[in-house]
């Protein structure tokens, strides 16, 4: 059996890499944060590629590929922090018409948390609608009918923020059955997107640390920095490997414990991302807590990733009660 992605998989990855590179490159993050975060153009562009509609079947209009070819993408996305409510129209695919194309733009709030908390509402201004996962289903809200209130300063630049003061009740699309199989699918794909800047961060420290010098060395020489990058390379090697097993699993649920392999994934990516974030800024030293290096947007997105879909410690006690669940192996006879 060959666990790596195939021919297709890789050309899939490539083509997403090289249309992310060229379209929104590192240099755009601040143009498109004074802009509002939301590029219509490139939205419309993410449409006509078919990653919005990237797992709907090919019979109703869609791409028709599988959660193992999603991951790749996502983690692509990931990479570049493409912004926009770009998950949850993707999931939104095929329960609402027009999210596949584009030309609905849908949001999403997760209400099945134990602690729900504050009713805040990411890209409200460019909503079309709003699908919210709760325990006894999944709603569609029409952005029009909430209101409001912008927050001053988002936590991740290029994620505006909303707080709503009610939510109304909506139009009710699917059951709890549903709800936890979207709210499953959304873990796994924000752990790809997790993946991606677990990747990208390592790139962008290995990349300084060959070219800044210090004593007439590059700083990539010292042991104490090739400790660091050895780290970071390692955590998202490791998260690699859930990240692909939770979309293998998804297409493919009776080969595994579904939740574990999700939560696994969204547990050892976003450790990564986090911790190669913090350590992409410490390799740039006193320039990685500038504005303009682009490591502190990454760790922005990190933080804001790891909220939704369940945070680490709810999937930390997922993942410890499907392990405590399992008969323990008899006992060998003397």
């Amino acid at each position: 059996m060959d666990f790596q992605p195939s021919e297709d998989q890789r050309a899939l990855q490539e083509g997403i890499r090289s249309f992310c590179e060229g379209r929104f490159p590192a240099e755009r993050f601040g143009e498109l944060e004074e802009q509002g975060a939301f590029d219509a153009s490139l939205w419309a562009e993410l449409a006509e590629m078919g990653v919005l509609g990237l797992r709907v079947p090919t019979a109703e209009g869609g791409v028709g590929l599988g959660n193992a070819d999603a991951v790749l993408v996502f983690a692509e996305l990931g990479r570049r922090l493409l912004p926009g409510p770009i998950l949850w129209s993707h999931l939104a695919a095929q329960l609402i018409e027009g999210s596949a194309t584009g030309e609905v733009v849908v949001g999403g709030l997760d209400r099945m948390g134990k602690n729900a908390g504050p009713v805040l509402v990411t890209h409200f201004e460019s909503l079309d609608s709003l699908l919210v996962l709760r325990p006894e289903g999944v709603d569609r809200i029409e952005a029009g009918a909430l209101d409001a209130r912008a927050i001053g300063e988002p936590l991740d630049p290029l994620t505006p923020v909303h707080h709503v003061e009610s939510l109304p009740e909506g139009e009710r699309l699917g059951g709890p059955e549903l709800a936890s199989r979207l709210r499953l699918e959304g873990a796994a794909l924000a752990a790809a997107q997790l993946l991606g800047i677990a990747e990208i961060t390592t790139e962008l420290a290995l990349a300084y640390a060959k070219e800044r010098e210090q004593f007439d060395r590059p700083i990539g020489s010292f042991q104490a920095v090739k400790h660091i990058l050895a780290d970071m390379f390692v955590r998202q090697e490791v998260a690699r490997a859930t990240v692909y097993a939770a979309g293998a699993t998804l297409d493919q649920p009776d080969v595994g414990d579904l939740e574990r392999a999700v939560s696994s994934a969204k547990i050892t990516a976003g450790v990564a991302a986090l911790k190669n974030s913090r350590a992409c800024i410490q390799v740039y030293g006193g320039m990685g807590y500038t504005w303009e290096v682009p490591a502190h947007y990454y760790l922005k997105r990190t933080w804001v990733l790891g909220s939704v879909y369940g945070n680490l410690e709810e999937h930390e006690e997922r993942v410890a009660h499907r392990f405590s669940a399992q008969p323990s192996a008899a006992t060998p006879a003397a």
